[in-house]
């Protein structure tokens, strides 16, 4: 089997099946950030001032409410830092939303109540029907799909929209950021977790309840009725000022008494085992090229040390077997049955009904009227 070619300026490869090379050697995910992120990006003084009008918008808007804005918060550190300097530095009044899809660690537990408690601000808590989720994600497993955390990440944004509609919220707070995603992940690797149509396709074929109590949305109802007709905006405060996850998440430790996580994304138990050993496991893909790469082009990590990392799994091997029989428990199945998920054919999006031509008309109409940076997922 040949070796992956690797981008000679960040650790993205050929796993991206998608991947181009210019003649240097350096790809195009690389060459979509110098060319269509960098220059339009500005964590300095002049984001900075912009957040702060934004922050001023935002407490007019509130100034009768309880709250002014809503932080969707998983005990991360992208959005356990944004709770911070929502607070703090922009002087907000955040009321910090949590959705429990059933997978917290407890380590996101404590994160997320040591920064709530010592910040003093209200935290509110939407549960997933269980029941519900856990048919879902078994149709995901049997689905043979890549994005099997499509029915969490689905659930966790839908969950937030329907709460800022229903209250009348005119802005949502998120901690998506370039300087630890400017990088996306292949469409391959990870599909739209908002396609509906794919969730309820899947669902349809392999689920066996109906999903009564399941938040769905649509890419349709978020990215245009929201914003543009019920007037709700979604922000991204960390690109308005300088953000390094390193530092971030120090100040975090030494003021909060925050605990850090293994990866990116390690907070919820069921996305560690996916991102960690499920995807580089079953499809031989690895969430940390894209994670290091963003590093890599925001000066946060070198290439030679995102290389040195990824010799390593990303999964602990002697710890793997009592994850698995974990996972395999909390959704009502026996390890062989899980197994049996990891050993069937792999499928791939494309194999169940999508909306991925209304993704890319939008994400065309959104670049061509500067809405939204970057290329290809």
């Amino acid at each position: 089997m040949n070796a992956n070619r690797i981008c000679s300026n960040c650790v993205m490869d050929t796993t991206d099946s998608k991947i181009s090379f210019d003649e240097q050697g350096v790809c195009d995910h690389c060459k979509t950030f110098y060319s269509d992120i960098e220059p339009k990006w500005h964590p300095d003084e002049k984001g900075w001032l912009e957040i702060q009008a934004v922050a001023e918008k935002i407490k007019t808007a509130g100034k009768s409410k309880d709250f002014d804005c809503i932080i969707g918060m998983s005990g991360g550190i992208d959005s356990s830092y944004l709770t911070y300097l929502a607070k703090e530095k922009l002087g907000l009044r955040p009321l910090v939303f949590h959705v429990d899809a059933g997978w917290n660690s407890q380590i996101a537990v404590n994160n997320i109540e040591k920064i709530v408690d010592k910040l003093g601000l209200d935290l509110y808590t939407e549960v997933i029907d269980w029941e519900e989720m856990k048919d879902l994600q078994l149709a995901f497993f049997k689905s043979g799909v890549s994005h099997i955390d499509s029915p969490q990440d689905h659930a966790f944004f839908a969950t937030m929209y329907k709460f800022a509609e229903k209250h009348k919220v005119n802005y949502i707070l998120t901690g998506g950021n370039y300087s630890t995603e400017c990088v996306r992940n292949p469409l391959e690797w990870m599909y739209y977790q908002s396609d509906s149509r794919q969730l309820k396709d899947i669902h349809k074929k392999f689920g066996t309840k109906p999903l009564k109590n399941y938040p769905v949305t649509n890419i349709l109802w978020h990215k245009i009725v929201l914003p543009y007709i019920k007037g709700i905006k979604l922000i991204r405060p960390l690109d308005f000022m300088p953000y390094q996850k390193e530092e971030a998440t120090q100040f975090l430790v030494d003021n909060f008494g925050y605990q850090r996580y293994a990866q990116k994304h390690f907070e919820s138990r069921f996305t560690k085992f996916y991102e960690g050993y499920w995807l580089p496991k079953k499809f031989g893909y690895d969430t940390r090229k894209v994670q290091y790469s963003s590093l890599i082009l925001t000066g946060q990590m070198s290439r030679d040390e995102a290389l040195e990392r990824l010799k390593t799994p990303a999964y602990d091997e002697e710890q793997i077997a009592h994850e698995f029989e974990y996972i395999a428990i909390k959704l009502g199945i026996s390890v062989a049955e899980l197994q049996g998920y990891m050993n069937a054919p792999n499928k791939t999006y494309r194999d169940y009904k999508n909306q991925q031509s209304i993704y890319e008309v939008g994400a065309k109409v959104m670049r061509m009227f500067g809405l939204e940076k970057g290329g290809k997922r």
